[in-house]
């Protein structure tokens, strides 16, 4: 007999003890019988489908306490509304769902324009959900997020608002008890909305819970509602004090690991100064914030029109410039021609002319707020990683893309300096502010922006940041469709530059406005290509691969594909995955055709260096074009960073480690570059300085392999034995055994360090992996410990073997120490020769 799926309706058989289908146990089968008729709440509703069969679901907005909030088309009545799916747990009990039942009556009488409508509870499949009004715009806990500190201003602004809407369900006896900034929306046209007053407890009922039983956001939660206690209207006060201090502050003024933490807090502990966190609050409402967050609710405000007189008089003192003022329709349609009388238009344009004049006057005799001044000597800006507001979160490869392209805008125009990728993104999803990252990237601005792609349409809000006083120099919301992802790009970029006072040539605008393609699939293929090809890993660039492939389909002349492919090619056989022979004629033949297409980006020029540099050893057609790079992009860090190799091995040192610190200075915490500046001072021979450097970098990143590899090279070199096998130890730790594609390690030194056993073993490892062919193991290895052995004969061998595998280590031949015993064999000259190497 089959043994049903209480849950699902599958039928397993009667020995299964899980449901094959979806988990669930199925072991109270044998002594429950479950009947045809058993009815499974929904937890969820998909997109596209239809529920109660009129709500044409659209999109997930969300998720809370009491279940999962949706947006649908209602195809009765033809117009967008909200749903809650309650959570089953929640429904469950027929006297919580009464209590609730009889609670939205209440909430429904709140008619406010601050206030977003309740409209119905009802049942279908059995789920319990809630309909209400549908608000588009944004929720106050995602401004906050990406402001970081809302100016006072705006904070007033907001709030009195949201007194309005409280001060007119308090008048209906409807308490909140959820307040919180996830529940405050700020529509298009720039107004407050308070939502989710389904969950209200009104005053002249008892409510939906036992005393004792807590319903609500602990982080938001009065003293009194922590305890259980009755609720009245001086709780939402409360709340309402939290979410002013997290405005200005960009925090809670409480937080811990537990809710029951968090709620002792509530209960016992002051709130911190928030005059303390932010220096720029007015007093005034520093104070009515604590007043706000009295633990005695006697204490407090004892109404929301007390707060909303003592922000108006507070609202008085700020200048204008710092109140939003919301965006209004006009009251007519565009398409209605009123034709006016001379006389009529006469009179009106007197009083508006005498009005204007009036308020210049005004605002020549005010004071002037002061703006902190742009240094001049700081022409650097800094472009953050966007924040993902998509409704499932799925578009981080998008965000990045975006600030990136953005980013190499601003990095073309003459006499910019830009932070480069790396340095940025160590501050994605930072708990740091503004003016802390500002001063640890040294730059006089930040770019800080979210996006919100939907289907083809997409949100980007970007905030240009003066770090002086982290004021906003400049802001913008973009709402357009996605095809206009240029236009946004452009204008973004072209505003900053505005904004900054920074005047643009004709060629500055023409770079602004070119475009990558004119397909955006190929577009979002791309951006997913370099997400991949970024995170540097084997299978990141393998993935990296496969996407710049697509692009390439999709669009056969979109030059940063064939860069990307070419890059990604070349680093996979630095990495070992994939052997020189087999790699470099797809990254050369990848380079060619990205510099044929477009030859005005550093992309394509430095794909196409890299590859004349690795590949070909044409040193100096290498150099015209990494020079060529830099001119196009000098924030493209990737440029001077292998340009500096190039230097290097063509033992120009003082220029190769001077060229990586000029990088740095757009790209600070690059973890790479600031290994590469001890790599190169190991090979001028210069150890003590090199060992302080990958130590530095060591204190960034502790399991960094090229910094260790490059500590251990000079460990080796100052004869620290026992040092460098340690640190090498670690490398092949975590490298699995074969070790980073730099140089040669721990088996040159157990060699050189008299260990010869040792040595011995770490060359037959390599030989059995060369034959195993897993991976790529270079010759160069190989004979690296042979020449440590004193084996000169076998050395020259293995080295002939990486020249015709053409592996990148042969590069190292003409500047590194380990040779300098071979360096007047003959054979060994003659290597040098076939490479171009200078005499």
């Amino acid at each position: 007999m089959a043994n049903k799926c209480p849950k699902c309706q599958t039928s397993n058989p009667e020995t299964a003890t899980f449901c094959a289908d979806c988990g669930t146990n199925l072991t109270l089968s044998k002594d429950i019988k479950v009947t045809e008729t058993l009815e499974t709440p929904k937890e969820e509703l998909t997109t596209g489908s239809t529920f109660a069969g009129r709500y044409q679901i659209i999109e997930e907005l969300g998720k809370g306490g009491m279940g999962k909030v949706y947006k649908a088309q209602d195809t009765d009545l033809k117009e967008k509304v909200a749903i809650k799916l309650l959570k089953p747990e929640i429904a469950a009990d027929k006297k919580t769902i009464e209590r609730f039942r009889n609670e939205l009556k209440f909430a429904r009488k709140i008619r406010h324009k601050n206030v977003c409508q309740m409209y119905d509870l009802n049942k279908e499949e059995g789920a319990h959900y809630i309909t209400m009004e549908y608000v588009a715009g944004e929720d106050l806990k995602s401004m906050i997020r990406m402001m970081e500190q809302l100016s006072s201003g705006k904070t007033i602004f907001i709030a009195k608002q949201v007194c309005e809407g409280l001060a007119e369900a308090h008048r209906l006896g409807v308490v909140h008890r959820d307040l919180k900034p996830q529940n405050i929306m700020i529509d298009k046209d720039g107004n407050t909305r308070i939502m989710d007053f389904g969950i209200a407890r009104s005053l002249k009922t008892k409510g939906i819970t036992a005393t004792g039983v807590m319903i609500g956001t602990p982080e938001y939660m009065s003293p009194e509602h922590v305890e259980g206690k009755e609720v009245d209207q001086r709780s939402d006060i409360y709340s309402l004090g939290v979410i002013l201090y997290e405005m200005v502050t960009g925090r809670v003024p409480f937080e811990g690991d537990t809710p029951f933490t968090i709620g002792v807090k509530h209960k016992s502990e002051e709130p911190k100064d928030p005059k303390e966190l932010n220096t720029q609050l007015p007093e005034d409402l520093n104070l009515v914030i604590l007043r706000c967050l009295e633990k005695d609710r006697e204490k407090r405000y004892q109404s929301a029109g007390e707060v909303r007189a003592e922000l108006t008089r507070i609202e008085k003192g700020i200048p204008t410039t710092e109140i939003e003022i919301p965006k209004r329709k006009p009251i007519t349609s565009k398409e209605i021609t009123v034709t006016f009388g001379l006389k009529k238009l006469f009179i009106p344009a007197i009083v508006v002319v005498a009005l204007v004049i009036a308020a210049v006057i005004i605002w020549q005799v005010l004071p002037q707020k002061e703006v902190a001044a742009i240094p001049s000597d700081k022409p650097f800006i800094a472009v953050l990683p966007f924040v993902d507001l998509s409704p499932q979160k799925d578009q981080e490869y998008f965000c990045d893309g975006m600030a990136d392209e953005i980013r190499a805008k601003l990095s073309r125009l003459e006499n910019w300096k830009v932070i480069s990728r790396t340095s940025v993104m160590r501050y994605k999803s930072t708990d740091k502010d503004i003016k802390q990252i500002g001063q640890e990237l040294d730059v006089a601005t930040i770019l800080e922006g979210s996006v919100r792609k939907e289907r083809d349409s997409i949100r980007v809000i970007a905030t240009l940041i003066n770090i002086a006083d982290s004021s906003q120099i400049w802001s913008e919301t973009y709402d357009q469709k996605l095809k206009s992802v240029f236009v946004i790009q452009n204008d973004i970029a072209e505003k900053i530059a505005n904004a900054l006072e920074m005047r643009l040539s004709p060629e500055d605008k023409e770079l602004l406005q070119k475009k990558p393609t004119e397909n955006l699939e190929a577009y979002n293929l791309y951006l997913q290509g370099r997400w991949f090809w970024n995170k540097r890993t084997d299978e990141g660039l393998k993935k990296a691969i496969e996407y710049f492939d697509q692009v390439i389909e999709v669009d056969s002349n979109y030059a940063q594909a064939y860069s990307g492919l070419a890059d990604s090619y070349t680093l996979l056989s630095e990495y070992g995955s994939l052997p020189p022979k087999q790699a470099f004629p797809k990254a050369k033949a990848a380079a060619l055709k990205a510099l044929e297409i477009d030859e005005s980006i550093a992309e394509s020029c430095t794909s196409l260096a890299y590859v004349k540099f690795l590949i070909d050893w044409n040193w100096a057609a290498a150099e015209e074009l990494f020079k060529r790079a830099i001119e196009l992009n000098p924030s493209y860090a990737t440029a001077p960073q292998w340009y500096s190799f190039l230097l290097l091995v063509t033992g120009r040192f003082d220029e190769s480690v001077a060229m990586v610190r000029d990088a740095l200075k757009s790209d600070p915490l690059s973890l790479i570059l600031n290994s590469a500046v001890g790599h190169r001072l190991c090979h001028a021979r210069r150890y003590d300085e090199c060992i302080e450097e990958e130590l530095k970098t060591l204190e960034m990143e502790p399991d960094f392999i090229p910094a260790l590899t490059t500590l251990g090279n000079a460990y080796v070199k100052k004869g620290m034995f026992e040092e460098a096998i340690l640190t090498f130890q670690k490398v092949v730790n975590l490298t699995g055994g074969v070790g980073w594609g730099y140089q040669p390690t721990i088996g040159y030194a157990y060699a050189v360090s008299g260990q010869r056993k040792n040595a011995l073993n770490v060359l037959e490892e390599y030989k059995r992996l060369r034959a195993a062919k897993q991976r790529y193991v270079s010759p160069y290895k190989i004979a690296a410990i042979y020449a440590g052995l004193g084996e000169t004969d076998q050395a020259i061998e293995w080295l002939e073997k990486a020249y015709e595998e053409r592996s990148i280590l042969l590069l190292y031949l003409n500047i590194e120490t380990l040779w300098d015993p071979l360096r007047s064999d003959p054979r060994f000259k003659n290597l040098l020769r076939r490479m171009n190497f200078p005499d």
